[in-house]
């Protein structure tokens, strides 16, 4: 991923440099790694299927068509099981050393 791609997860209330993709990626679809673009709502059909995008022919009058978005926080914990951490840097922080960081320090101090 670009640089640009590495923190694209965060808003204006939520400054973390996170990176749109949960943890482990989408189920049955895996990283996004090019340019995406966020609906509000769901979408009906497979997930790779292409979509079209174009404009209303009917012209929109109610209050919610026109409220401003304002969006908060992007959920990025893992959709795969009960995942409950944004980053690899707060999983870390929370659950400590693991026994694959033991292993992997102290295969880099032998070598």
């Amino acid at each position: 991923l670009t640089e640009e791609g590495k923190r694209n997860g965060g808003t204006e209330y939520d400054i973390t440099e996170k990176s749109i993709n949960p943890m482990g990626g989408f189920p049955h679809y895996g990283l996004v790694n090019q340019d995406f673009v966020m609906i509000r709502g769901c979408c009906v059909g497979s997930k790779k299927r292409p979509i079209t995008l174009r404009k209303s022919l009917i012209v929109q009058t109610k209050r919610f068509a026109h409220e401003k978005i304002n969006l908060k926080w992007i959920d990025t914990s893992s959709k795969l099981g009960h995942g409950r951490f944004q980053t690899h840097a707060e999983k870390r922080a929370f659950m400590g050393k693991l026994k694959k960081d033991l292993i992997a320090e102290s295969e880099a101090i032998k070598a």
